[in-house]
């Protein structure tokens, strides 16, 4: 009770550490619950953040098997425990994971300051499953990605980025400026800055920035790996990021123009790549096509 006012408990809906001890998650896994899209939350209106319909976790109470189904969906294992469940060699699953055959859903440094990839179990009991792919699981690598792992090829962190980045989006939902945010994330700010050059737009932008993934204190070399590993490095993929966050800003600015001072400058458009851009003929099409050739 605020002065006259009474505040009604919302009963409708919960924080996500309570839809989380409901649902017998650990945080993490919760986490992973929601950027998979097995679990949907709404916006706080009262404080920012993120709640959970009542009705999403009766209804995922409510499934066959609870908790040990839901919890299955979002078990991870390392590269030892994914071997294991691929029936395959260490060497071997590290060569899959390099080349993009299985795709990081998350990662962290251990005490030694070593990457350490987490995969999603319940994909790789699929692909173990998936006799079109049983080649490569046994006998000899093809020699197109024998020739690339020859080369010293890692999509690790390029696919953990890109998944990221459709986790982001999900999480977004249709709010444009949460959505340019999501691209805008994966590159550093420079890139951005080069990007989103009108000063107020960049601003509004950065206020719909994620959390971003961190480790050590800052400038210390934990958190420098860390950001290697968040933010794209590659000239491709900085391309076609750079394409996408384009588009994307020029799609916010249509539907909810970034607020600025009366009087000040009309915003000028961004160039969009044309055809014949290299960043565009290297981007992520061309990067998919190599990934499946």
């Amino acid at each position: 009770m605020s002065g006259n006012t009474v505040t009604t408990p919302d009963t409708t809906s919960c924080t996500p550490s309570h839809a989380a001890r409901e649902l017998e998650l650990k945080r993490g896994q919760f986490d992973l619950a929601v950027n998979l899209g097995f679990l949907r939350t709404v916006p706080d209106e009262g404080g920012g953040g993120r709640r959970v319909p009542r009705t999403e976790i009766d209804r995922l109470r409510g499934e066959d098997g609870f908790p040990e189904t839901l919890t299955k969906r979002v078990e991870t294992v390392g590269t030892r425990e994914g071997a294991e469940l691929l029936r395959v060699s260490i060497g071997r699953f590290t060569r899959l994971a390099r080349l993009g055959i299985v795709v990081p859903v998350h990662f962290y440094l251990n005490r030694y300051r070593a990457v350490v990839w987490l995969y999603l179990a319940e994909e790789l009991r699929e692909l173990a499953a998936d006799e079109s792919q049983a080649a490569l699981l046994s006998g000899r690598t093809p020699s197109g990605l024998r020739e690339q792992v020859q080369e010293g090829v890692d999509l690790r962190a390029r696919n953990w980025r890109l998944r990221q980045l459709g986790f982001l989006r999900r999480r977004a939902g249709d709010h444009p400026w949460a959505r340019a945010a999501a691209v805008a994330s994966m590159l550093d700010p420079l890139q951005v800055a080069e990007v989103v050059q009108d000063p107020y737009e960049r601003l509004h932008l950065t206020r719909f920035l994620p959390k971003p993934v961190t480790y050590g204190a800052p400038g210390s070399p934990a958190a420098q790996l860390t950001e290697r590993i968040t933010h794209a490095d590659d000239t491709d993929e900085v391309g076609w990021l750079s394409a996408d966050l384009v588009l994307s800003v020029s799609n916010a600015r249509r539907r909810d123009p970034a607020p600025r001072p009366a009087g000040s400058a009309p915003v000028v458009e961004h160039r969009e790549p044309d055809a014949e851009d290299p960043a565009r003929s290297r981007g992520l099409l061309g990067w998919l096509r190599r990934r499946n050739p």
